[in-house]
């Protein structure tokens, strides 16, 4: 696999951070697990449960010394959204990342979980649009 970088772009390859200081292109001709900048979340970013359970994932990707610990609020986190969720999307979904994060394909939870954000954020809005309003 052939993954382009910028000057200056930063990859995470096997927990490790890279830093290119100029074009470049790299190639990963063994397994590896890795994560290109634009799809690290930073942690205030995390402002949803669907976005902390993704953080959490990207987590065990990125630190793998930590995994034991991440599994865990991984296991609290899913079990939470799958308690107040209603949407057979959205269960449907975390089953699958459930799958995937417990087969070690850390990578491809994460895209699942981004294909779920759209979904979250639409009924989040919904529920926001049922909240009375304060009449001053």
């Amino acid at each position: 696999m052939c993954i382009s970088l910028r000057s200056g772009e930063k990859i995470y390859v096997n927990g490790a951070v890279l830093r290119v200081d100029r074009k470049v292109t790299l190639e990963l001709i063994n397994d590896v697990t890795f994560l290109l900048e634009s799809q690290v979340m930073q942690v205030e970013d995390a402002t949803t449960p669907m976005r902390q359970l993704y953080f959490v994932v990207q987590l065990m990707l990125m630190s793998p010394g930590d995994l034991e610990q991440a599994k865990s609020v991984f296991g609290h986190q899913r079990c939470a959204l799958y308690a107040a969720a209603d949407n057979a999307e959205l269960l449907s979904g975390l089953d699958s990342v459930e799958t995937l994060v417990e087969a070690k394909r850390y990578y491809e939870a994460l895209r699942k979980i981004r294909s779920l954000f759209e979904i979250e954020q639409s009924i989040l809005t919904s529920a926001e649009m049922l909240l009375p309003v304060a009449v001053a």
